[in-house]
């Protein structure tokens, strides 16, 4: 498996490249395994260089990744064959060199045979998926699941007065009540850090690039009082700053990170990325909004040092909020399409408008989702934020077809994103 020390983010942000975002439960199945490698292939038949994941992490039992029960361990749920035997040595392996968190997970109950199958079957899809020149985009969250099993098994990293969530933002009116416990960052400071740099170490044996989740978090964090019904109530509380990745990367190497900067950004957010030397994130679904006297997200500010997407799992689908678009905005998007010489026509194909837009901006890597490619509506939606359930959207066996690769491959070579080998 590829280590820290290959630092990918660079290389995919200075040489131009494209992918396509797709989590494990949304290829036909919701498994690993053929689905799998067949996305694999149609990625690289697409002239594709990156297939960007949701974390592979233990769900909650609203399907969500993002508020798994352990930082640490992988849902047995994406097994291809669950059933499949382990042997002693395997177990004894595995344990060793995953000893710092192999305990908190079984002592919550957890099967370190799961872990072991999952290891097995992952590295086996890394490695097709390398023979193809395909890098795989992770995610790490940034905060674990209430009294799940790293809590319990580290309950001097966490507090117990206030919970994470984020103010009132694009996504929700009332903010976002998450209710994940926060760190005690001092705490983790006196130890060096070292919960978070064996999860990273984790993380970037499974992935060759990283996607740190609410990235901001790490400048300033929104505390709500563990009470609270709502997140209006929050107040911003300062992160740890850098200290964190500078730890991680004292003990692992260069870090293949992209930040996940959206929501209520300030400059210290910013400078922090910057003084990483992180990519950032751009929306295009956020781009054409002219109440805003700046937004990052606008075509005219994009740069190199950004990951562009047409949506994330967080955004409808385009097809979806082109149809929920003001006119007046419409207009502004029909203007760039304009503008940048798009071929496709949007009114009819505003996925596909996208795309070819998403393409043809400066930032290094451009990402699209699947959905996009396949010009679902709304039905599709991965996450709608701060309301309960979705994560369930599956793929229809051979939806994406050769003749969606064709199209992507000949946009993708004409945006000069010539392909990255892993």
């Amino acid at each position: 498996m590829a280590s820290a020390g290959t630092d990918a983010t660079q290389s995919l942000t200075e040489s131009r490249a494209s992918g396509v975002q797709l989590h494990i439960t949304s290829l036909p199945g919701g498994r690993l395994g053929q689905p799998a490698r067949d996305f694999v292939d149609w990625l690289a038949e697409a002239g594709q260089s990156v297939w960007q994941v949701l974390p592979v992490s233990v769900p909650d039992q609203h399907r969500s990744p993002y508020k798994s029960p352990s930082a640490f361990a992988a849902s047995a749920a994406l097994l291809e064959e669950p059933d499949a035997p382990v042997s002693q040595a395997e177990l004894d392996a595995f344990a060793e060199r995953e000893a710092y968190w192999v305990d908190s997970w079984t002592s919550f109950g957890g099967d370190l045979a799961d872990q072991v199958r999952f290891d097995r079957e992952w590295s086996a899809l890394r490695a097709h998926a390398h023979d193809r020149g395909i890098r795989i985009l992770g995610d790490v969250p940034i905060y674990v699941a209430p009294d799940g099993a790293d809590e319990r098994a580290w309950p001097q990293f966490f507090r117990d007065d206030a919970v994470a969530g984020c103010p009132p933002d694009a996504y929700a009116a009332t903010g976002q009540l998450w209710g994940n416990p926060l760190y005690r960052w001092d705490v983790l400071a006196e130890d060096g850090y070292r919960w978070w740099v064996e999860r990273l170490r984790r993380t970037f044996a499974l992935f060759d690039l990283v996607r740190v989740d609410h990235f901001r978090g790490f400048a300033a964090y929104w505390a709500i009082p563990a009470d609270d019904e709502t997140a209006l109530g929050g107040k911003w509380e300062a992160g740890p700053g850098r200290a964190v990745f500078d730890a991680a990367r004292e003990a692992l190497g260069p870090l293949a990170v992209l930040a996940e900067d959206l929501g209520d950004i300030d400059q210290p957010v910013i400078d922090l990325r910057k003084a990483l030397g992180f990519p950032g994130m751009a929306v295009l679904q956020f781009g054409f909004e002219p109440a805003y006297e700046y937004n990052t997200h606008d075509l005219a500010n994009l740069a190199p040092d950004q990951v562009v997407y047409t949506g994330t799992h967080d955004n409808d689908t385009v097809v979806g909020w082109w149809a929920e678009l003001p006119e007046h905005r419409r207009e502004l998007v029909r203007a760039a399409w304009r503008d940048q010489g798009v071929h496709a026509h949007g009114d009819d194909e505003p996925g596909w408008a996208m795309i070819e837009l998403a393409l043809g901006t400066p930032c290094g890597l451009a990402m699209m989702q699947a959905q996009d490619v396949l010009g679902l509506g709304s039905a599709a939606r991965m996450n709608a934020p701060g309301i309960e359930g979705g994560w369930s959207w599956q793929l229809e066996p051979r939806a994406l077809t050769s003749g969606h690769a064709e199209r992507l491959l000949e946009l993708t070579e004409a945006s000069g994103r010539g392909r990255v080998q892993a």
